[in-house]
């Protein structure tokens, strides 16, 4: 009898961890951004659109997948008032245009 008490004692643990697997929260790390310049998302950018405000001359596209990666982005969504960081050591305005 002892032996299967424990046999449904630990049968339900089980059963218990699962359920709590399923309810555990994820998270993105994204590594440290200190100095890093960042922009402020305003109404009507993209990611393009900043990329390419930053690229330079430059083929944005590899921009956006850095910036991507950089803020944990699994697309390119972003909204109005969101902070990203941007590579580089550019200075940018507290809009994230870039200052000559």
């Amino acid at each position: 009898m002892a032996v299967v008490a424990m046999a449904l004692l630990s049968l339900g643990g089980f059963w218990l961890g699962t359920r709590a697997v399923g309810h555990a929260e994820v998270r993105v790390v994204v590594a440290g951004h200190a100095g890093l310049p960042w922009v402020e998302v305003r109404q009507g950018d993209t990611l393009w659109k900043i990329a390419d405000a930053l690229a330079e001359g430059e083929d944005p596209a590899a921009l956006v997948e850095e910036i991507k990666q950089l803020n944990g982005l699994p697309d390119s969504l972003i909204r109005p008032g969101n902070r990203l960081y941007v590579p580089g050591e550019q200075f940018l305005d507290r809009h994230g245009d870039v200052v000559p």
